[in-house]
């Protein structure tokens, strides 16, 4: 019979997540996951194979979560150009600390590149998931005479997206709030259908 676990997994994970959050998976030690989640790495071990399983996982469980925050905001009762806003001010970190660390998925796409397939992967999967969240409140606002149609739902999510992107990149590059705020007012001014407002 094997034996129990002696540490909650869920919060060994997140904890992890956290660091790697941090200093990335080149920087992060053993040692610094085990002092922070105060499991044992034989412990650990039984659980995540090594460093490099614990960070996919880490990775995974960051996207999920941010997943869920979007979906969350694309589901609130106002109109899709508020759903949009809402979606943009969530990808403005709330304090420095944060703003240093940046977005985990973004900071793993930079250290990693397009060499590792399992990284990539997951940097896809969010990229994609978080179009499809933009082009479904797009469609609406367009529907709703909202959002112009000069463009198809999915080029304006295609767009907008990577405007999200680049403003977590200029966010971590040391941009002022202000600066990456008007970037994020100009893109969503300029998909505004002329009769909206």
């Amino acid at each position: 019979m094997s034996r129990p676990r002696e540490f909650d997994v869920d919060r060994a994970l997140h904890q992890s997540m956290e660091v790697f959050w941090t200093k990335g998976f080149k920087s992060t030690s053993y040692e610094d996951l085990t002092r922070t989640t105060q499991v044992k790495k034989q412990s650990l071990y039984c659980v995540f194979k090594d460093k490099r399983d614990l960070f996919l996982k880490a990775l995974a469980l960051y996207r999920e979560q941010s997943i869920v925050m979007l979906e969350e905001l694309a589901s609130r009762e106002v109109s899709p150009l508020k759903k949009l806003e809402a979606i943009c001010d969530a990808t403005l970190y709330q304090n420095e600390e944060t703003m240093r660390r940046g977005c985990l998925i973004l900071n793993s796409a930079l250290e990693f590149g397009y060499d590792d397939r399992e990284v990539n992967r997951e940097v896809t999967l969010m990229f994609d998931q978080v179009e499809r969240i933009l082009e479904r409140i797009i469609r609406d606002g367009q529907e709703q005479g909202l959002i112009t149609e000069r463009q198809s739902g999915k080029e304006l999510a295609v767009y907008l997206n990577n405007v999200l992107s680049g403003a977590k990149a200029m966010e971590k590059s040391g941009a002022s709030r202000e600066q990456i705020a008007a970037v994020l007012r100009t893109s969503l001014a300029l998909m505004a259908s002329e009769n909206a407002g």
